[in-house]
């Protein structure tokens, strides 16, 4: 018999931490790129891989492309979302070409391992203790989701999991199913 994996529950953070992170970054890019990890309920690999023809404003959707298990999904591009990467293209230079977060040296995307330190670095600014990464925006997604009342399916799809027991994890934190 195989050994039994711990059941670690998803770690995350409250919207004053959350406030208090995205208003300690000071550059555009770094803010839009943690942002959209927020409000998209992105991986880190696939913000560095968007692309500046994913974002649909017209439809107010983000295409994800061959995300993990090599699905493509749509995501909700929220308002505010839009007017931060609107700022940020428009003010930022040089300006991205192809990818939406692109590497001013190389031009391709950024490293998934400088994002994270990104993460880290503000975390660190805005004072927050909690052992947290950058995955732990995409948790407190689909934790804030979840106590906003939204559909489990729902959120489900806009994760991109395959399985509904991977999205019931979040139903342990929710504040609501307390």
């Amino acid at each position: 018999p195989r050994p039994k994996k711990p059941s670690l529950l998803p770690k995350l953070l409250n919207e004053t931490e959350l406030k208090n992170l995205f208003n300690a970054l000071k550059n555009k890019k770094h803010k839009a790129m943690l942002f959209t990890a927020y409000s998209a309920g992105l991986r880190v690999s696939e913000i560095v891989h968007l692309k500046i023809a994913d974002i649909d404003s017209k439809r107010m959707q983000i295409f994800i492309q061959r995300a993990k298990g090599k699905k493509d999904r749509y995501v909700n591009l929220s308002p505010v979302l839009l007017d931060i990467l609107r700022n940020y293209i428009s003010t930022y230079h040089p300006k991205p070409v192809l990818y939406l977060f692109e590497s001013e040296q190389s031009k391709t995307s950024y490293p998934t391992r400088t994002v994270q330190q990104i993460f880290t670095n503000a975390k660190n600014k805005a004072g927050i203790k909690k052992e947290v990464g950058v995955h732990s925006l995409r948790h407190s997604f689909a934790t804030h989701l979840l106590d906003k009342g939204t559909d489990i399916k729902f959120i489900k799809d806009l994760l991109g999991h395959f399985d509904i027991r991977t999205t019931e994890r979040y139903l342990h934190v929710s504040k609501q199913q307390l």
